[in-house]
């Protein structure tokens, strides 16, 4: 009896600590996207959009780099998601936004890291009023055709260090280079239909991995997360491409106009 009880209190202790390992990064993550989204009785904060409508520029630039979400892959050259975005800001705006897309198809973020640390986009990023960063789901896709489901799930810690160290590299170097640029991130969507096998497995490690997103964001100030997990995910997978991985172009004027909702109603901590 003595024997069944301690087994009981040992899976207990178990069960409650994959809980915690699981839905913490949740309960965390929606704490930050609350602190962002505040609005502040300082009159000296003001909300991006105005903060670019207000800015003594005739035209801003707007630089993407990452993966082939930000090249466009699912949609047309003019409804990729960069373009989108760029076009929907002009008229919010009422300014010329010049766009330059650096999406590279298959790119991880070590292989984004070591672009940026060779100098790759420097040019482009000290001139750059906004970059938008989207990389990671290749780490993961990567990793998981190489290796057995039971591995992938072992390795993701490690993994998610990895991506982590490669994105806030990336984004101290933007910095370095563009201390005022905006950056905006997007949140790892889970393209996976709910009656695939492991997709509630992918939705409870997602934001773990988003969480690593908003906690590299939360280091550097002028960044935003795009919360593109609620414009693509299981119940909207109209928004997907046939390939049923990237976005189509409703799918990109989805994330656009939650692109834009953000700029509107997130606040920058320097005024103009």
């Amino acid at each position: 009896m003595k024997f069944i009880r301690n087994l009981f209190i040992c899976l207990l202790i178990i069960g409650l600590g994959i809980s915690l390992w699981l839905y913490y990064p949740k309960f965390e993550m929606e704490q930050m996207k609350k602190h962002a989204a505040e609005v502040s009785h300082d009159a000296s904060n003001v909300s991006y959009l105005n903060y670019f409508r207000n800015a003594k520029k005739k035209k801003i630039i707007h630089l993407a780099i990452g993966d082939s979400v930000i090249h466009g892959v699912g949609a047309s050259q003019h409804d990729n998601l960069v373009s989108q975005f760029s076009n929907k800001l002009a008229e919010q705006i009422h300014k010329k936004i010049q766009f330059q897309n650096e999406g590279i198809n298959g790119i991880t973020s070590s292989e984004l890291k070591a672009l940026v640390q060779s100098g790759r986009f420097d040019a482009e990023i000290k001139k750059a009023d906004i970059v938008t960063i989207n990389v990671g789901g290749n780490d993961v896709l990567r990793m998981a055709k190489r290796q057995s489901f039971q591995n992938v799930f072992q390795t993701f810690n490690q993994l998610q260090s990895t991506f982590s160290k490669n994105l806030s590299y990336i984004t101290s170097r933007i910095k370095e280079l563009n201390p005022n640029a905006t950056i905006v991130f997007l949140e790892l969507y889970n393209p996976l239909s709910p009656d695939n096998h492991v997709y509630q497995l992918a939705d409870q490690l997602l934001p773990k991995w988003n969480l690593k997103i908003y906690e590299v964001a939360d280091q550097f100030p002028l960044s935003i997360v795009v919360e593109t997990t609620k414009v693509i995910n299981g119940e909207k997978r109209q928004n997907l491409s046939p390939d049923g991985v990237h976005p189509n172009s409703a799918g990109y004027t989805a994330i656009s106009e939650q692109m834009i909702y953000q700029f509107k109603h997130q606040y920058r901590k320097q005024s103009v």
